[in-house]
C-alpha cells in the first residue's frame, strides 16, 4: 500500500473460526515492541499461503480513538506466507504463562482491510519455482511413480520421493518430481551446529518435541548423487540447479569429499547446469576441493554477523563466524557465486547494529547475493535465545524495506532475492574481490 489505511485486527475462537474487529487496528510487533504497520509494507495475503491460530496468545489491538493497546480473550492470528516472501513484523499478542511454544513456522502479522486479508510482508522474488495451485497432486504423484520404477535401486530417488515428497511435501523434492527447477541433493546424516531452530533434529533437552522433518538415514554413494543430477539435467534442459544442503540432513560440507567426488562424476560426463551447495560455511579449508570439482554457487545460512547473536542461535561446534567468513571470502576467490541465506527477524535482523555488522561481512569478503528467508521459530524462545535476561530489550527496529535499501546503498553489487539463481556452469561475479 503506498497510503495508510486502517487495517483491522483479526482474532479466533478456539472452534478455528477467524474474524476481524471492526474497531480495533492491526498492530504487529518487532523485537519487543508494538505498532501500526507501516503503509509500504502491507500487501494483500499471497496465494498458497496460511493462517495460523496461536494458542495461548491473546489478540491485542489498537483503540484508535485514545490510542490505547487493548488485548481480548480470543486467540492470536498469524499468518504463514508463500515462499519468495518475507515477513516484516510478527503479529502482536499477549502470551499467558502456559503458553505452548509454537511449531518451527514464521509468523507474519495479518489483519483484514476491505474484506481482504493483508499481511506484513515484502515479496522479495518473483521466481515461480515454488508455486504449485496451478499443479495436480495426481500429476506430482504419477512422476514419483515413474521415476521409483526406473530408478529402484538408487537409494537417494526413493528417500526424496518416498520422505521429503510423500511425507513433508518438500517443494523442492517436488520439483524434483516433477523435472522443472531446481533438484535436492541431500548427503550428509551430521551436522557441526546445534541450531535452536533446526527442523530436522533436535537434542534431546529441547523442548521441541516434533521436528517438520527427519534427518537423513544413509549416506548416498557419489554415483547415486551424480544419477540424481543426470536425471533432472534430462527433465529440466533450460535452466537446471542441482543443490546439496536440505532440510532433511546435516550440513554437506561435513561430507565435502562426497561432495567433489559426485561433482567430478557429473561434470566429467559434460553435466550442465547450475551446482550449488547450501551451507552453514564452517569449513574454509574444503572449498578449493569443491571448487576444481566444478561446483557453481554456494548459500551461506546467518542468523546474524554478530557472533554473539550468531552463536545464540547456531551453537557451532569447533567452528566460529570467523571461519563462516573465511569459507565466503575462500569461494569467492576461486570464482563461487555466493549468497547468504539471511534468516531475516523482525525487530533483530532491521537494526543499525545489524546493518553495520552485515555490511562489513559482505563487502569485506565478497557476497554477491542475499536470499531474504524467514526464520522459522517461536518468537518469544528465539528473543529469550537471544536475551536470557528478562530485562533485556531489544533494539530499536527500522523494518524490512529500510534495512534493504540501506543494505544496497552499501553494497551496490548486491542482487536480491529469495531462491538459489541459475548461473549456468561458472558464474559471472560483480561483487568485489575479498578486501
Amino acid at each position: 500500500m503506498k497510503k495508510k489505511v486502517h487495517v483491522n485486527m483479526l482474532m479466533a475462537n478456539p472452534d478455528g473460526t477467524i474474524f476481524d474487529h471492526p474497531e480495533r487496528r492491526l498492530l504487529c510487533r518487532r523485537g519487543d515492541g508494538f505498532a501500526e504497520p507501516k503503509p509500504e509494507e502491507l500487501i494483500p495475503l499471497p496465494p498458497e499461503s496460511e493462517l495460523f491460530l496461536l494458542p495461548g496468545r491473546r489478540a491485542v489491538g489498537l483503540n484508535p480513538e485514545d490510542g490505547s493497546v487493548e488485548a481480548y480473550d480470543e486467540l492470536a492470528v498469524a499468518a504463514f506466507l508463500a515462499p519468495a516472501h518475507t515477513i516484516s513484523a510478527h503479529p502482536a499478542y499477549l502470551q499467558d504463562p502456559d503458553a505452548p511454544l509454537l511449531p518451527l513456522f514464521a509468523y507474519g502479522a495479518v489483519g483484514v482491510y476491505h474484506d481482504e486479508f493483508y499481511v506484513c510482508a515484502h515479496k522479495v522474488d518473483n521466481d515461480p519455482r515454488q508455486q504449485f495451485a496451478h499443479i495436480s497432486r495426481l500429476s506430482i504423484e504419477k512422476n514419483a511413480r515413474r521415476l521409483r520404477r526406473e530408478y529402484p535401486k538408487n537409494r537417494l530417488v526413493n528417500h526424496i520421493l518416498n520422505n521429503c515428497v510423500a511425507r513433508y511435501d518438500c517443494p523442492a523434492a517436488r520439483n524434483f518430481a516433477l523435472g522443472r527447477f531446481e533438484a535436492p541433493l541431500p548427503s550428509s546424516q551430521s551436522c557441526n551446529a546445534r541450531c535452536v531452530g533446526c527442523i530436522s533434529e533436535q537434542e534431546k533437552t529441547s523442548p521441541l518435541h516434533v521436528t517438520p522433518q527427519c534427518r537423513l538415514s544413509f549416506t548416498p554413494t557419489p554415483e547415486e548423487l551424480a544419477e540424481v543430477m543426470w536425471i533432472h539435467a534430462k527433465r529440466e534442459v533450460t535452466s537446471p540447479i542441482y543443490s546439496f544442503g536440505q532440510g532433511c540432513e546435516g550440513d554437506p560440507l561435513q561430507n565435502a569429499e562426497l561432495l567433489a567426488e559426485s561433482i567430478r562424476l557429473f561434470r566429467k560426463a559434460k553435466g550442465p547446469g547450475t551446482i550449488n551447495c547450501n551451507t552453514n560455511g564452517s569449513r574454509p579449508s574444503v572449498i578449493p576441493m569443491l571448487a576444481d570439482a566444478g561446483l557453481t554457487s554456494m548459500r551461506v545460512s546467518l542468523s546474524s554477523a554478530r557472533p554473539l547473536l550468531y552463536n545464540a542461535y547456531y551453537r557451532p561446534k569447533n567452528y566460529s563466524l570467523e571461519d563462516v567468513s573465511l569459507t565466503i571470502r575462500e569461494a569467492r576467490s576461486l570464482g563461487l557465486f555466493v549468497s547468504l541465506n539471511l534468516l531475516f527477524f523482525p525487530g533483530i535482523t532491521d537494526s543499525e547494529e545489524e546493518l553495520e555488522a552485515l555490511t562489513k561481512l559482505i563487502s569485506q569478503n565478497g557476497v554477491s547475493m542475499i536470499q531474504w528467508r524467514n526464520l522459522n521459530i517461536d518468537p518469544e524462545w528465539y528473543l529469550k535465545t537471544l536475551y536470557p535476561d528478562e530485562h533485556s530489550v531489544t533494539p530499536p527496529a527500522m523494518g524490512l524495506l529500510p534495512f534493504m535499501k540501506r543494505l544496497k546503498e552499501n553494497c551496490p553489487w548486491l542482487r536480491y532475492g529469495y531462491f538459489n539463481p541459475w548461473l549456468g556452469e561458472k558464474a559471472t561475479l560483480s561483487a568485489p574481490m575479498p578486501a
